[in-house]
């Protein structure tokens, strides 16, 4: 701060902490921040709307209206505050907002009304493991049935994602056992392939795999790769 010199002329600024001046009509803004929020603002002239009538319970209310066009709920705001949280139901895509007040007590007189507020969805998608194997053409189904015969409780494509999995994960730690061995052979999908697979599938546009899954992919969780050679999705 800069101390005015003694009998000095006061500058022609504007008081900083005064209240917003309030012109032109009446309006009320509204705005979804999240799938169940709405953040909404106003700028009414109060002082000169209540110069005459003062509202019954001597306060502003927010109504929320829901899609139907029924009223969700209704909550006190403090006017000049100019600004408001609601949170709402989430049980409807869009919502309306007015303010006003009541006078007498079981009428309604609205000061201003917001547009439609298009909510967001509540997630914009669900993150999901995705199994997928790779099956060999070559190799008929009776022999894959035959092969994965252990684990007849889960589906053949899923037991094949499950050891495909597990092949890779062994050869990080342990060496591969004769029978697993044995088993990519005749399967004709050998260790390189399967992690080459994988990384395709780490690779693949985002916006693909949703279409593909209908859900959003968890990436790098349990998922196996993508097809390779002659292969097919599960």
């Amino acid at each position: 701060m800069v101390r005015l010199a003694e009998g000095g002329p006061r500058p022609d600024v504007p008081d900083c902490m005064g209240l917003t001046r309030v012109c032109g009509q009446p309006f009320l803004f509204a705005i979804a921040r999240d799938a169940h929020t709405i953040f909404a603002s106003w700028n009414i002239d109060w002082p000169s709307l209540f110069e005459k009538v003062l509202p019954a319970d001597r306060q502003v209310h927010l109504r929320l209206y829901g899609a139907d066009g029924l009223q969700e709920k209704g909550v006190a705001v403090e006017p000049m505050a100019m600004m408001h949280y609601l949170t709402t139901s989430g049980l409807h895509t869009s919502y309306r907002l007015e303010i006003g007040y009541y006078q007498p007590a079981d009428a309604w007189h609205s000061a201003a009304t917001s547009q439609e507020i298009v909510m967001p969805p509540s997630a914009i998608g669900k993150a999901a493991d995705v199994d997928l194997a790779t099956i060999p053409f070559h190799v008929a189904f009776q022999q894959l049935v035959n092969l994965f015969e252990s684990d007849s409780k889960i589906s053949l494509a899923v037991a094949i994602s499950r050891f495909e999995k597990d092949m890779l994960r062994s050869e990080q730690s342990n060496p591969l056992t004769a029978a697993d061995k044995e088993l990519l052979r005749d399967l004709g999908i050998s260790l390189p392939q399967i992690a080459a697979a994988w990384r395709r599938f780490d690779e693949t546009d985002a916006e693909k795999l949703v279409k593909l899954t209908g859900e959003q992919p968890a990436l790098g969780s349990t998922s196996p790769s993508r097809e390779f050679g002659k292969s097919s999705w599960s």
